[in-house]
């Protein structure tokens, strides 16, 4: 058998239901239920009138008929002539008619039910079996998961103040899966099959509008034919026409490129077989267009796979597990090898935020040029079957309707002389094929809805299916359920909208039901995507203080509850009025100012929240902020802050699972792109260079294979890790980050002495440790001197003189003569090579530090964290990147003779774009998320904290996948790294 025949045998296509016919017209009367004994009563909902394109029914007539007289169940319909199987068909099989379906214990839907017509008080029929409180189930695809806030309202209807059995259950098809976690109820097959006919409609006018008439004018719209077949049989004569005559000349070769793997495609490549379709390879398609002899009596399809358009940012090859681990790390060269030489796009792949788009907007101009170049109508239509807006086709701006299927878009950004693209992108396409699509899904449904019967009887039903219908329960007695509880907080939102919105209509005072606030402290580096994120709520409102007003008023501008403040932190008195008018203080100031604030948070009673470690002086507020009923929560930002949620994610999981952890090791740093690294250090300032500086003079103390090790803050830059074993791309070094011993009781490790490693490191690219001790030597990182500066050019020889104690020549060659004395020759001239790129060696003339020079007296590391923050800073278009990795080596709590120990890694990979940095978001997000989680009440404890609740983290990290910065986990069996970091850090020591 061929493949194009196996795609349209009944084997591969979903499997409709049988079709039977009934000879005479049903009379049509209202239903009254029989209470001769009890009976479970399914409802088959009407669609929402609005929706004039849906005539998909979730049971057929035939199902119906097998319902009523094999399984002893009542069926009630609601009347509607739109429906694609005629209503007397239901009544012949045995259905009845009636207008609310209040009857019904399982009431079956497509889409979301309006909310004027839907029934959530309990059913009032005879008792069965299950007890006599008899809630309602209703079936649905709700579009609620997502917190969409357009759906609140509906999910509010199946919530209640406490538990409420008498609520009805909420279902969504979407959630049922089988076994090996793929969607079992669904239409993609159908949407890939309509979305080809509806592309190649919108491609036959794009060319009526080039003045050329090709052979798919005549290319039938899915919802004119009554079935697929019928639709085949059109399809297949217009594909026997261009085998006979051929496609239009001006055109050159028709080639349709195709993405994805799934049902959708699966779809698209069934209804393409009806055409004389030939296969190519991406390789092939420059001579294939360019060849004017090819054969223009083909269609030519190039079914373009991941491995054909991704590669790795560091040139490396695709790998399907490696991208999935690390999709951060991919970039997609769709726009340069494929799409120039496509005639029509159809696109059957999804995309996640975390993931690499398939094509931006800058590719699309890319793309567009360079079709221009290859031939005439090349890349003007695209058919965007996964509708996904703004998504992994950046420029697809919006869906479209089937009563208007396709539109022309020309992005802002693409350059005038370009052509504008046709886009289909129908977000409803398998109600087009209403038979076709009814039959399939009611053939799927009904292993589950026999399972849901059988569960108000009381009798055994299919485990598999039960369990599948728990997993997709989002609301139960009035309560969310299971990882749905987390929509809670969306539910709060919408009714404070709401409540807001009627409040303001009645003209209730605005002290009543004002907005919670948020006070920001701060508008630097990281503020933006906190700003952002809060401002998503319509029923907070933020006011962002700081002492740059082009800073806070560019963070809030766009926002309309968002406010700008200016605040010199020296002046108490507004800093105490902008907190006491707070819900939730966020302070992303300098790590010095924060036990002020914490103070003045703790006096008028307000919550905080910072990004920064637990100091000493924030420790000795504890008592008092538990007195005052305040938390103040810090270390939620990313090291600390992400790191924390992660690490407890996963040890929780490893104590549930009854694992005990012998070593602990975490890794994370801030660093510029592989692509935007090739400067001094190896490192970009997406965050204060202050801060940078600072930790290269902290000391540390840890646990390493089983020794205690500690190292002096003057010792931290020459006792370094030459080698951190997370990555197979990145070659990476590492320091020692602080103390790591008390995290052994902060995440529940353990005792201390039963542990073999307890170590927390910083990341940096090899170089950086030894320039940044070179720096140090010399006096850039002094803290207690002050020295004056004529020329930045003065700043390392007047450094390095205070250093020593003696004068030296302002000419390069004394200043290299005093590096040797305190460094090797080696490190000297790289020292020396370093500090001419930042401009600041005598006699410099290659590169100089446009940076006014201070009138006062400044200790050098301030100077020199001027001159980073000026010259190592992120260019337009440039990169930054977040690496984070945690190794856990565990085994069973009652390890047998045979359990080897196992690894487990959770690690991220972050990319900054063009709306923010990566460490911006790293920082930004969690503190945001936290804020809110504060701002609504979720958060219980109180006192001084970092974030090793519960319920914090875990929201923390639902915001973080959200947002496309997912923690990626893997376990392998074998040791760890940390024999090797041992090694290397021992052959430092000896080295020195």
């Amino acid at each position: 058998m061929t493949i194009a025949s196996l795609r349209r045998s009944p084997q591969y296509l979903p499997r409709p239901l049988a079709k039977r016919t009934y000879s005479l017209p049903a009379r049509r009367t209202l239903a009254t239920v029989s209470p001769e004994h009890a009976k479970v009563t399914v409802g088959i909902r009407r669609e929402d009138p609005s929706r004039i394109w849906e005539r998909r029914c979730p049971v057929t007539p035939d199902e119906v008929a097998q319902l009523v007289q094999h399984l002893d169940v009542n069926v009630l319909i609601q009347d509607c002539d739109r429906r694609v199987f005629p209503v007397d068909q239901f009544i012949k099989a045995g259905a009845k008619l009636h207008p609310t379906l209040e009857p019904a214990h399982i009431v079956l839907g497509i889409k979301e039910t309006p909310l004027n017509e839907l029934v959530t008080s309990p059913v009032s029929a005879p008792a069965l079996r299950s007890g006599p409180s008899i809630p309602r189930t209703h079936l649905m695809f709700s579009h609620t998961t997502k917190g969409q806030p357009y759906n609140m309202e509906l999910l509010s209807r199946f919530l209640g103040s406490h538990e409420n059995p008498s609520l009805p259950r909420l279902i969504d098809y979407e959630l049922l899966v089988g076994k090996d976690g793929k969607r079992t109820v669904g239409f993609g097959w159908f949407a890939g099959v309509a979305g080809v006919l509806e592309s190649l409609s919108a491609l036959a006018h794009a060319h009526l509008e080039l003045g050329v008439a090709s052979p798919f004018l005549h290319t039938p719209r899915p919802h004119t034919h009554p079935s697929i077949p019928s639709l085949r049989s059109a399809l297949r004569s217009i594909g026997q026409n261009i085998a006979d005559n051929g496609t239009p000349k001006a055109l050159g070769p028709f080639v349709i490129g195709l993405t994805g793997s799934g049902n959708v495609t699966q779809g698209c490549l069934s209804i393409l077989d009806e055409l004389p379709i030939v296969n190519v390879a991406v390789k092939d398609l420059p001579g294939l267009v360019s060849n004017p002899g090819t054969d223009l009596h083909k269609i030519y399809l190039v079914h373009a796979l991941p491995q054909d358009y991704l590669t790795r940012s560091d040139g490396g090859q695709y790998s399907r597990d490696d991208y999935y681990k690390n999709p951060t790390m991919y970039h997609s060269d769709f726009d340069t090898k494929i799409a120039p030489y496509l005639t029509l796009f159809l696109n059957g792949v999804g995309w996640l935020p975390s993931f690499p788009r398939l094509m931006t907007n800058e590719q699309l101009a890319t793309a567009l040029t360079r079709a221009a170049e290859v031939g005439r109508a090349r890349f003007g239509v695209v058919g965007d079957i996964s509708c996904d807006v703004e998504g992994g086709l950046e420029f697809l701006p919006r869906a479209s309707t089937l009563s208007d299927p396709f539109f022309k878009h020309r992005p802002s950004s693409l350059p005038s002389h370009l052509p504008s693209v046709t886009i289909m992108s129908v977000d409803i396409l398998p109600s087009s094929l209403p038979l076709d699509a009814s039959q399939h899904f009611c053939g799927v449904l009904m292993p589950y809805l026999r399972a849901l019967i059988d569960e108000y009887h009381g009798r055994p039903g299919s485990r598999e299916h039960l369990e599948a219908l728990n997993v997709a329960t989002i609301a139960r007695n009035g309560e969310l359920q299971g990882k749905h509880r987390g929509l809670a907080a969306h539910v709060e939102r919408w009714q404070a909208s709401r409540a807001a919105e009627i409040a303001s209509k009645a003209g209730v005072a605005e002290t009543s039901l004002r907005k919670k606030r948020v006070l920001m402290l701060g508008s630097g580096m990281v503020a933006g995507p906190a700003v952002q994120e809060i401002c998503k709520r319509s029923d907070v409102e933020i006011i962002v203080a700081g002492n740059v007003r082009s800073e806070t008023e560019d963070l809030t501008r766009k926002f309309s509850n968002a406010k700008a403040a200016y605040l010199d932190v020296h002046d108490a008195a507004e800093m105490a009025r902008l907190i006491q008018g707070a819900d939730v203080v966020i302070s992303l100031l300098p790590v010095p100012f924060h036990p002020a604030v914490a103070e003045l948070c703790i006096q008028h009673r307000k919550h905080l929240v910072t990004a920064s470690y637990i100091s000493p002086a924030m420790r000795t507020l504890h008592e008092r902020a538990q007195s005052a009923d305040v938390l103040l929560l810090n270390e939620i930002g990313l090291d600390p802050g992400i790191d924390h949620c992660s690490a407890l994610s996963l040890l929780a999981q490893l104590q549930r699972d009854k694992k005990r952890v012998i070593s602990f090791t975490s890794f994370c740093g801030g660093l510029p792109a592989p692509d935007c690294a090739d400067v001094p250090l190896g490192y970009k300032f997406s965050w204060s260079p202050r801060g940078v500086l600072n930790a290269a003079l902290n000391g540390a103390q840890f646990k390493l294979d089983g020794k205690e090790m500690k190292i002096s803050g003057n010792n931290l830059l020459q006792e370094y890790f030459p080698d951190i074993p997370i990555s197979h791309v990145l070659k990476l070094e590492g320091l020692a980050n602080r103390d790591s011993l008390p995290y052994a009781e902060t995440y529940g490790l353990g005792k201390l002495e039963n542990l073999q490693t307890v170590l927390r490191g910083t990341l940096r690219y090899p170089g950086f440790a030894d320039l940044m001790h070179a720096f140090k030597i010399i006096g850039l990182l002094d803290t207690e001197t002050s020295i004056h500066l004529r020329d930045w050019r003065d700043l390392a020889r007047v450094s390095l003189e205070k250093r020593i104690g003696e004068q030296i020549g302002s000419d390069r060659r004394s200043f290299l003569s005093a590096l040797s004395t305190v460094m090797t020759a080696e490190r000297a001239e790289s020292a020396l090579s370093a500090l001419d790129w930042l401009g600041l060696t005598p006699e410099n003339v290659l590169s100089k530090t446009p940076l006014a020079t201070p009138l006062k007296p400044q200790a050098p590391i301030e100077l020199f964290t001027s001159v980073l923050a000026h010259k190592l800073r992120y260019n337009p278009g440039e990169r930054d990147m977040v690496v984070l990795s945690h190794e856990i080596v565990a085994q069973p709590s009652l390890p047998s003779i045979d359990s080897a120990t196992e690894v487990h890694t959770s690690s991220l990979v972050a990319y900054g774009n063009s709306e923010a940095s990566a460490m911006a978001r790293c920082v930004g997000l969690p503190v945001a998320f936290a804020a809110l989680e504060v701002l609504y009440g979720n958060v219980q404890v109180r006192g001084v904290h970092g974030p090793t609740d519960r319920g914090l983290y875990g929201a923390v990290l639902d915001g973080l996948q959200g947002a496309g910065l997912e923690m990626k986990e893997s376990v392998r069996k074998g040791p760890g790294m940390e024999r090797v970091l041992a090694e290397g850090l021992n052959a430092r020591r000896v080295a020195l």
